[in-house]
């Protein structure tokens, strides 16, 4: 479950993302302030329309590294044009999408910025923002309990009925002994959404994340770190409402190797090489990563196969414009 948006991805000048105080590697709800720049990006730069939204990355992601179909999405977007696109898109993979559809207000969408190696997320989820837990009750259900894994990005917190849909998949998970995983989302969920993160945190088999986010989680939390290791080890430790199996915590922090805690301690896994010729656009390559580390679960890969998956997926995005893909991967679970 997540929040579907489309991207509206295009290469900027550092000016622009100044205009409106934005940095270059970050990831924000848009304010006030920020609504001009979907018409004026538009205007000024060229732009590339594309299926969207952290969660919704990673799964279609998953299902293209599966290839047979295997994974369900639930979000709310608008009754327009913004949401037959996004449909078409994140179900031409295989990925089974059960959207919840709200009259009179639009499809989100995300500015994705793009400047170098970087990218700029400003994203104003409108539609998203209004789902509600009954649409999971009713059309959603039969496929939380048709499914065995769970993955749910922090930035659903940001949605009032995001949160409660959020606890009553997690508490289904922990009661029938099923995977629930959620990723960190961005550095504004660990400040500014701590307590229903707080909240879910303890139903999380595993939990994701990069550098940013780890070390703004462990700081909303008052650990006195800032070594990732440190505090990868910390966030597995946390309570869990499911003891059957213990916590993974998955740090991943760009170039560098991700962090990986587990009941057995820390290991770092290397990413794939990239030169910066192969770099086209780095938007969506954390979540292709956990797209490809998803699928080796579903597979029942070792954690090691699992990232080695993750790393060939966000090798492959980033050498792409968006979070897009070839017809079939060549790596084979």
């Amino acid at each position: 479950m997540g929040n579907p948006l489309l991207d509206i991805s295009a290469t900027v000048d550092a000016e622009f993302l100044a205009k409106y105080k934005l940095e270059a590697n970050n990831a924000i709800l848009a304010g006030e302030e920020h609504q001009p720049i979907y018409a004026e990006v538009t205007e000024k730069y060229e732009v590339e329309y594309i299926a969207g939204g952290a969660t919704q990355n990673s799964i279609r992601v998953a299902q293209w590294m599966l290839q047979e179909p295997s994974t369900s999405y639930i979000g709310c977007v608008g009754n327009d044009e913004y949401a037959k696109t996004l449909r078409a898109a994140a179900s031409a993979g295989g990925t089974n999408v059960c959207y919840m559809e709200k009259e009179g207000t639009p499809t989100g969408t995300c500015a994705v910025l793009i400047t170098g190696d970087n990218r700029s997320l400003v994203a104003n989820i409108s539609a998203a923002n209004e789902y509600d837990i009954s649409h999971l009750k009713s059309t959603g259900m039969p496929l939380v309990e048709a499914a065995n894994f769970y993955y749910i990005s922090g930035f659903f917190l940001t949605v009032p009925g995001g949160v409660p849909s959020i606890m009553e998949v997690a508490q289904h998970a922990a009661a029938e002994g099923k995977v629930f995983m959620m990723n960190l989302g961005a550095p504004f969920i660990c400040q500014f959404f701590k307590d229903p993160l707080v909240a879910a945190l303890p139903y999380c088999d595993i939990v994701f994340g990069n550098e940013t986010e780890y070390a703004e989680l462990a700081k909303s939390l008052g650990w006195d770190t800032t070594d990732l290791k440190v505090i990868a080890k910390k966030v597995a430790a946390m309570q869990k409402s499911n003891g059957s199996r213990a916590r993974i915590a998955v740090c991943t922090h760009g170039a560098e190797p991700t962090i990986i805690a587990t009941e057995g301690g820390v290991a770092e896994y290397p990413i794939a090489a990239c030169t910066k010729d192969e770099i086209i656009d780095t938007n969506g390559a954390g979540d292709a990563w956990v797209g490809g580390f998803l699928a080796g679960l579903v597979k029942g890969k070792t954690i090691d196969e699992c990232t080695k998956a993750g790393a060939y997926a966000a090798k492959v995005i980033i050498g792409r414009s968006g979070c897009t893909y070839p017809a079939t991967p060549a790596y084979l679970l």
